[in-house]
C-alpha cells in the first residue's frame, strides 16, 4: 500500500510541578489509543465510549494528549475526551477547555507537511476528518447521536476487508459519526448504500450520501 503520513517529534518537555494534579477524562465515543501523537501511529488499544483515562500531558497547540487507559500509556485525540469540571452540570470537551483544566503541556515540532514511513514513502495529509460526535458528549447524548455505530451487515464488511484500497491519512481521528472530506475518493460497496475507505490505519464504512463514518472495522 502507498502511504501518506504525519509524525510529530517531541522536542522539549516542560518541567512539571512536584505534585502535579492528575486529570481524569472520559471518551465521548470509541477512540483509538495510539503509540504516538499522530494519525499514522500504531493503534495499540481502543478506549470504549465512556471509558475513563488519566491525562498525563497534552502537546502545546495540538489536539493530541498522552493518556493512560487500564495501565496502558498512549496518545488520544482530545477533541473526543470530556472532563467534568467542578460547578459544571455537563462535561466539557478537553481540547476546547484546556485553559480551564489543569493539564501538563509539552512542546513539539510539527513535521506534518512531509514525513516518512517504512520504506521511505513521503506524502502529505489528504485533508482533515470532518466534525464528529464531539457535541454529543455534552449532556450524555453520545450513544443516541451520530456517534452511535450502525451495523452495515456481514456482506458489506466482508467486501471491505477483502477489497483493500490504498491507505490515506487525514488530520484528526477516525470515529463513528465523523465525516470524510470531499478530497477523499470513496469506493462503492456493490449493491448497498455504503462506500468505504482505508483511513488512518483502519477500514471505515461510510454512508454514501452523508459521507459520515457509520462503522469502523477493527
Amino acid at each position: 500500500m502507498r502511504h501518506s503520513i504525519v509524525t510529530m517529534a517531541i522536542m522539549g518537555v516542560l518541567s512539571a510541578p512536584a505534585a502535579y494534579a492528575q486529570t481524569t477524562a472520559q471518551a465521548a465515543t470509541a477512540l483509538n489509543l495510539r503509540a504516538g501523537p499522530g494519525p499514522a501511529e500504531e493503534i495499540i488499544s481502543v478506549i470504549p465510549a465512556d471509558g475513563e483515562v488519566t491525562v498525563e500531558a497534552c502537546i502545546q497547540g495540538s489536539n493530541w494528549c498522552e493518556v493512560s487507559f487500564e495501565g496502558v500509556n498512549g496518545w488520544a485525540f482530545s477533541d473526543y475526551l470530556t472532563v467534568q469540571l467542578e460547578g459544571e452540570a455537563d462535561p466539557v470537551i478537553l481540547y476546547e477547555n484546556r485553559d480551564r483544566i489543569t493539564v501538563h503541556t509539552i512542546e513539539r515540532t510539527d513535521t506534518t507537511a512531509e514525513s516518512a514511513l517504512g520504506g521511505g514513502t513521503v506524502g502529505m495529509l489528504a485533508g482533515a476528518v470532518v466534525g464528529g460526535p464531539v457535541g454529543a458528549a455534552i449532556g450524555g447524548l453520545a450513544g443516541a447521536s451520530a456517534g452511535a455505530a450502525s451495523d452495515p451487515g456481514e456482506q458489506v464488511t466482508t467486501y471491505v476487508r477483502t477489497n483493500p484500497v490504498d491507505q490515506i491519512y487525514l488530520d484528526g481521528e477516525v470515529v463513528v459519526g465523523a465525516g470524510i472530506p470531499e478530497t477523499v475518493n470513496l469506493q462503492d460497496v456493490p449493491d448497498s448504500e455504503y462506500s468505504y475507505a482505508y483511513v488512518n490505519g483502519v477500514p471505515v464504512v461510510v454512508d454514501s450520501d452523508s459521507r459520515q463514518i457509520i462503522h469502523i472495522l477493527r
